[in-house]
């Protein structure tokens, strides 16, 4: 059930004495009056804002649509559409500078102008903060001077603009909030993947839906001899890293099994899961959309292998022209949590300890403090890209029991592997090193 914060927060208000507007404050002490004791409509909150448009004051300004200065001015929120003034002032408090707005009137989309453009970030959080299930749609046009936010919505769902408003709200008032709806949302990725069957052998489904997906994230991308498919994306001067994930499961996927949920854990209810190794893809698709809202300058590579679970065969056979130039790799088919694989059984290894260093020192920065280098992993691609003399790791990418009936996921763990490797990427911390 909503508490009266985010009651108020859903129509750009604070709680009475928090606004240092008097006429907000005297507008959030009329609505808190309003909402004490009993439930309220959004609708009822609406029409008596709106029914201050024939009081003397500054209430008759409101739904009028004028230019502010959102840098130099404090905005009258009052005087906003009402299913637009929440999402304007949340933006504003998640500095996100905005000029002009306007929330359709239930005829035409909804905009918001923004003062300047906006970062990859401040998109990614735009996006973020509006339901899967949701019948708003955003757009970002991009024009000489600045960005327009387009919510496109139909005619009866106006007052979905309205949950918008209070999940960025929820965002202003805490970092946490943004996690958790990224991991959220990452786990609807993760089930995706996990009902596409792929044993090795018949990686055709998987390679050809990694395809599609790959066209909107990299730059070009090829089908070796083996069956692999690979992929690069171009950011600047820099290192040459290579991702990589197996497409194949070790056996058929159960036709007609339940994907069961307790707590983080996803389970499947008759067969493997597939999340061996459904979740490295599932990360590395992850990686290649975030990457523009990172610092990292070079290249990366991407590696999708076959026939990993019946002898490495896809890596043995990869296109050794694709990772001639490669300087480091990092595989993502470590069972568990906060492992840094550098090595095969303590009796070879797959890179210096230093570079497994840096993925420790990645987990300090992005506060992981218990991701540790060992050496005594197991089989993996990351062994084969060491003996074709790249440097490589296997990270823990969160499930268990793999090749059983008892396979499970914490699609938590997988998703703070990614944030692993985006702080690894985003630092540089290869760079530093070269």
């Amino acid at each position: 059930m909503m508490n009266q914060a985010e009651m108020m927060a859903r129509h750009g208000l604070k709680e009475c004495m928090n606004e240092t507007n008097k006429v907000l404050n005297e507008l959030s002490y009329s609505i808190q009056k309003i909402i004490a004791g009993e439930l309220v409509k959004d609708e009822q909150i609406v029409a008596y804002i709106e029914s201050l448009q024939n009081e003397e004051g500054p209430w008759n300004s409101v739904g009028q649509e004028q230019l502010f200065n959102s840098k130099t001015e404090e905005l009258p929120y009052y005087a906003f559409d009402a299913y637009i003034r929440g999402i304007v002032r949340w933006m504003n408090e998640l500095g996100m500078m905005t000029s002009m707005c306007c929330d359709g009137h239930g005829e035409r989309h909804a905009y918001v102008e923004v003062d300047g453009f906006l970062t990859d970030r401040q998109m990614h959080i735009l996006n973020l903060a509006v339901p899967s299930d949701s019948a708003v749609r955003v757009r970002f046009r991009k024009r000489s001077r600045r960005h327009t936010v387009l919510f496109d919505y139909s005619q009866t769902e106006r007052k979905a603009l309205l949950d918008i408003a209070e999940t960025l709200f929820k965002m202003s008032n805490d970092d946490r909030y943004i996690n958790m709806l990224e991991t959220e949302r990452f786990k609807h990725r993760l089930l995706d993947w996990l009902e596409v069957p792929g044993e090795s052998g018949r990686e055709q489904k998987v390679r050809r839906r990694l395809a599609s997906s790959l066209r909107k994230l990299t730059d070009e991308q090829q089908i070796d001899e083996t069956g692999n498919l690979l992929a690069t994306v171009r950011h600047g001067e820099g290192p040459t890293i290579l991702l990589s994930a197996h497409m194949d499961t070790v056996e058929r996927i159960t036709r007609g099994r339940v994907i069961e949920q307790e707590g983080t854990i996803l389970t499947s209810s008759e067969g493997i899961l597939g999340a061996d190794d459904r979740a490295g893809i599932a990360a590395i698709l992850e990686l290649l959309e975030r990457l523009p809202m990172t610092r990292f300058n070079g290249t990366i590579k991407v590696a999708f292998t076959v026939e990993e679970e019946i002898g490495l065969c896809g890596a043995r056979g990869i296109d050794q022209r694709f990772i001639r130039d490669v300087d480091a790799a990092i595989v993502l088919d470590r069972r568990g949590t906060r492992d840094i694989v550098t090595g095969c059984r303590g009796t070879f290894d797959f890179c210096e300890a230093s570079y497994g260093e840096l993925f420790e020192r990645a987990g300090r920065l992005a506060g992981m403090e218990d991701w540790k280098a060992t050496r005594n992993g197991g089989s993996s691609d990351a062994k084969v890209f060491a003996e074709f003399g790249v440097p490589s790791v296997n990270l823990s990418i969160g499930y268990l029991d793999e090749h059983t009936d008892l396979e499970q996921v914490d699609y938590r763990a997988t998703f703070e592997t990614v944030l692993l490797v985006e702080t690894f990427l985003g630092r540089q911390l290869i760079q530093q090193s070269m």
